[in-house]
């Protein structure tokens, strides 16, 4: 009988600390949702909104500000600071384009008054346009035979040194073109070189 009396008022003591226990927890639990909840809102709200400073952080993070020297390198500068050139005064002569003529064959042919023969290869240039050239290709039989004669006439001593070439080759230009004149009523041919020269 003793043991059954002091087992009865045991019971309901320790089902209000069970229940106690319980509605802490609960609480607890409670509070802890209501405080992640508001949490997650104020973050959304937060970070959501462009104008919020971590956006702003993350932003300027993302797109550092450009410095002179990260300009310099992404692309090209500004064309008014740049130092500007100084244009320096230009000759207004016109320039033209030399074109040549080059005889596939040399001239072959004795000096005057000598055992020796010259062979010669021999280049036409003109600044004038294509026509002076094809009047060259088309008659140049007939300038082949002047040039030869031309040549014919000069000695051993008249080509010594390169006075004696530049006269020859004045005399060539002279006579190629007195002939196209003749035949085409404009010469046109500036100078004459020779590629080749010997003399034997």
């Amino acid at each position: 009988m003793t043991a059954t009396s002091s087992d009865t008022p045991a019971r309901p003591g320790r089902m209000k600390r069970i229940l106690g226990l319980l509605f802490r927890t609960v609480g607890v639990l409670a509070a802890a949702c209501a405080l992640a909840g508001g949490g997650f809102a104020a973050g959304w709200v937060y970070f959501a909104n462009p104008d919020s400073p971590v956006i702003e952080a993350l932003n300027a993070l993302a797109n550092p500000p450009h410095t002179e020297s990260a300009a310099a390198h992404e692309g090209p500068p500004d064309p008014e600071n740049m130092p500007q050139k100084v244009p320096l005064p230009t000759p207004e002569e016109e320039k033209f384009v030399t074109t040549y003529y080059t005889f596939s064959e040399p001239l072959m042919t004795n000096l005057a008054g000598s055992r020796r023969y010259l062979q010669l290869g021999v280049s036409l240039s003109t600044r004038y346009d294509a026509t002076v050239m094809a009047n060259v290709e088309m008659h140049k039989s007939a300038l082949q035979s002047d040039m030869l004669a031309v040549v014919g006439g000069f000695s051993e001593d008249d080509l010594k040194g390169p006075e004696g070439r530049d006269r020859l080759g004045v005399a060539l230009r002279d006579t190629v073109n007195r002939r196209l004149e003749e035949l085409e009523g404009f010469g046109g041919v500036e100078n004459v070189f020779f590629p080749s020269f010997v003399m034997q």
